[in-house]
């Protein structure tokens, strides 16, 4: 049996948001792969429908400013998606638990590399420090050059 890690979402003020659970997949030294079943409501995401059950492949880093989610169909697994996060560094708090700070600025990628930029309104409202919002700018630079094909 695989272990179960949880996962905590903060806001820029370090405050939990959201907690859940997945199973890890793969550990290493700069971060971790889990696997979880998408909980929320069914929400539509550029003409994408997430929906309650969806599989979603999690990578978290350590060493960088983003984490990606590839989102599977619940029903007939067929990729729907990477919805990435800028936010700081992932922490590993404990073995079975990592955490990170979200900062609200989004990336979501379709099958056939199409990128949108999400809650950009969100991010510039923020009350951020401008190293902070230099390195979330420099992070979707990164994310957008990665999924550029």
């Amino acid at each position: 049996m695989k272990p179960s890690i949880t996962v905590i979402k903060r806001n820029p003020q370090g405050q939990e948001v959201l907690r859940y659970s997945g199973v890890l997949l793969q550990q290493g030294p700069d971060g971790i792969v889990l696997e979880a079943a998408f909980t929320h409501t069914d929400v539509l995401v550029m003409g994408t429908l997430l929906r309650g059950g969806d599989r979603f492949i999690e990578t978290y880093y350590t060493d960088r400013w983003y984490n990606i989610f590839e989102i599977h169909d619940r029903q007939d697994d067929r990729l729907k998606g990477w919805y990435c996060n800028i936010g700081k560094p992932a922490v590993l708090e404990s073995r079975d638990q990592i955490s990170y700070i979200d900062l609200a600025l989004d990336l979501w990628v379709a099958p056939d590399g199409a990128q949108t930029i999400l809650d950009e309104d969100e991010f510039v409202a923020l009350d951020l420090d401008a190293g902070t919002r230099s390195k979330a700018r420099a992070a979707l630079s990164e994310l957008q050059a990665l999924f550029h094909k």
